[in-house]
């Protein structure tokens, strides 16, 4: 029967790609003698993909989606055969790489390769930590396990690395990576461009390490109940070959990125006993066995509800209870009555929040101290909530998505601002996939001083701006700081990041509450103005003191502080139009690049080169960020 199953999933997969002239049907025939045994593992609910204590299964290899789909229509998460056939077209519920959100069983969006891999450790991070919430000597609410499907692309991104090490470092006894070695890339063997050793590496990273036939049930069986039992991360080293059941197409890179043919296909299936004239068919007894998952998952899911409610576990029940419904109102937030720089009042707002959430937790990459982030008495990660990610910014911020999605936390990720570079592919998954992971990024700009331009961000304003549903705070003082957390808390289905000064900022000459949350608002005005001066951070200030310049001359200015471009930009036409009146002359004024500010300004003054190193105030004058020069460009 097991033969069975996973030439239906084969020939489910190749219909797919065929039918759609494109995907990859390779790795999902390579794959469904793996897909089968897992299935027999997995404990899950259909009926209910959300329940916590689920397994989670993370398919890295989002190119692998035949494999994806074929499996959420056999075990019932809502997909029809006609999603099968709609694959990778306009508007279906099957695209080209899983989506979360957008279908049924999908845990995490994947599809840069190796972030699947750092989505995998993170989930078993949040599960380690909620289960040291909630979890007693005797029984405990949180103890499944994490299952990562992965390529040899996935292993040769540089984010495996980070992720694996961290993932050995801290003994995550319940992540199982199944590593789909079959030896071809799309430019043909391996051999090309990868010979290390993967036993010796992951061995060395603290991991157990099994082998094994992937296309041997038995065996496979075998070191997937091994894993489930071991005391360390384990990686499956699961010998394969792609297109498995593919005839002439077996084993060669070209079955990796590309319909097989219909010949090829329906030669396949004879050879299989299956019938040659149909597509996208499954024998009834193939799907009542693989949809017993529905009524063993809603048992599983039952049990554990009884387990809740068993009296020894009323503690952990109101422990869980506060992380899964957090109370904003609970948050003190501190004043600020005297200048500061932004990291400074931005890492005692986060202490606030941390002390009123008990799922708010995070990291940063070994800059806690500089970052300003670190928990004050909180412990230490899995039962304090300071995460130490070390110097590894990709995967930190991969994980820390996925810890997002886990269910009932709200983790933050830190680092320079110019180190966000290093981290920008899982910012865009965040931002594409509506994750609310707070990223927190300091040294803001040339203001770094000293470092020098290899640590002084300059286009970074741009870029993250330029990225749809993420929302780049950068307050001028701690109350559009305070304004800002309040703004991001309350967006569920968008990360939010705080660019914070290493300088001391004045603090604003107004109060600013509920003005802020609009991402801009005016915060000096003169009457009949003539000029408007928009800014953010920490140019804010100086923009301030221009007007002061001015008015002595008798021109009256005024100025508009946008700590948040993203989200003042969506505002209303009339709301943009009293901020930025259209009869005055309008400059902006940003440490940056700040091309972004041409939708509004008749000049932008801002970086045209990189820094420099010397000391900040010295940097501001030499590059144009004083008043004189200001006035002199205004003139």
């Amino acid at each position: 029967m097991r033969h069975k199953m996973a030439n239906t999933i084969r020939f489910l997969a190749a219909d797919m790609v065929q039918a759609a002239n494109s995907g990859h049907p390779g790795a999902p025939m390579g794959l469904a003698d793996i897909a089968v045994v897992l299935s027999e593992h997995l404990n899950h609910n259909p009926k209910n993909p959300s329940w916590l204590n689920r397994d989670r299964l993370v398919f890295s290899g989002g190119h692998g989606t035949g494999l994806i789909y074929s499996l959420y229509y056999l075990w019932g998460y809502g997909l029809e055969i006609n999603d099968l056939k709609n694959f990778r077209q306009l508007d279906s519920k099957t695209p080209g790489h899983p989506e979360f959100g957008h279908t049924s069983g999908v845990e995490i969006t994947t599809g840069p390769l190796g972030q699947g891999i750092a989505n995998a450790v993170g989930f078993a991070m949040a599960s380690k930590f909620v289960g040291a919430q909630v979890n007693s000597e005797t029984a405990a609410l949180i103890d499944h396990n994490v299952y990562c499907l992965c390529g040899d692309g996935d292993l040769e991104e540089g984010i495996s690395y980070e992720a694996c090490s961290i993932a050995g470092h801290n003994k995550l006894d319940n992540l199982i990576l199944i590593y789909d070695s079959n030896r071809i890339t799309i430019e043909g063997s391996t051999d090309l461009s990868i010979s290390e050793n993967i036993r010796m590496r992951f061995e060395s990273q603290g991991w157990n390490v099994l082998e094994c036939d992937g296309h041997d049930f038995d065996a496979i069986d075998a070191s997937i109940t091994t894993a489930k039992a071991n005391k360390k991360p384990t990686i499956i080293i699961a010998n394969t070959v792609i297109a498995k059941g593919a005839g002439k197409l077996e084993g060669s890179h070209h079955s990796h990125g590309a319909p097989l043919g219909a010949d090829v296909i329906a030669e396949a299936k004879s050879s299989c006993g299956f019938d040659a004239a149909k597509s996208f068919h499954v024998d009834e007894d193939v799907l009542i066995r693989f949809r017993c998952a529905i009524e063993e998952g809603d048992l599983l899911e039952r049990e554990w509800i009884h387990r809740q409610k068993t009296l020894p576990l009323m503690e952990q029940n109101e422990a869980l209870d506060a992380l899964q419904n957090p109370d904003f109102s609970r948050i003190l937030y501190p004043t600020f009555d005297k200048a500061d720089a932004t990291r400074n009042t931005n890492g005692k707002i986060m202490n606030a929040i941390a002390k009123a959430l008990p799922s708010f937790l995070g990291g940063s990459a070994d800059l806690s101290p500089s970052n300003k982030t670190e928990l004050v008495d909180m412990g230490v990660y899995p039962k304090g909530r300071n995460i130490y990610f070390g110097i590894r910014e990709h995967a930190m911020a991969s994980i820390v998505n996925a810890m997002a999605l886990y269910g009932p936390l709200m983790p933050f990720s830190a680092t320079f601002f110019v180190f966000s570079d290093y981290l920008k592919p899982a910012a865009r998954i965040a931002a594409l996939t509506g994750i609310q992971q707070f990223f927190i990024w300091t040294h803001d700009s040339i203001g770094v001083g000293e470092d020098g331009p290899t640590h002084q961000p300059i286009e970074h304003l741009s870029q993250f701006r330029a990225l749809p549903n993420f929302y780049v705070w950068r307050p001028a003082d701690g109350t559009e700081n305070i304004e800002a957390w309040k703004t991001a808390l309350s967006m569920k289905k968008s990360p939010s990041a705080f660019v914070c000064s290493r300088q001391n900022l004045a603090v604003l000459p107004k109060a600013v509450v509920g003005e802020a949350s609009r991402g801009g608002y005016l915060v000096a005005v003169d009457e009949s103005a003539t000029i408007t001066l928009m800014a953010s951070g920490s140019e804010v200030e100086l923009a301030l003191k221009t007007k002061e310049a001015l008015n002595v001359k008798g021109i009256k200015v005024n100025v508009v502080s946008v700590p948040c471009f993203d989200l003042f930009i969506e505002q209303d036409k009339s709301y943009i139009d009293s901020i930025i009146v259209s009869s005055t002359k309008k400059v902006a004024i940003e440490a940056a690049r700040g091309l972004e500010w041409y939708r509004f300004a008749d000049e932008v003054i801002g970086m045209e080169t990189f820094g420099a190193s010397a000391p900040a105030d010295q940097l501001f004058e030499k590059f144009g960020f004083s008043v004189a020069n200001i006035l002199e460009r205004i003139k």
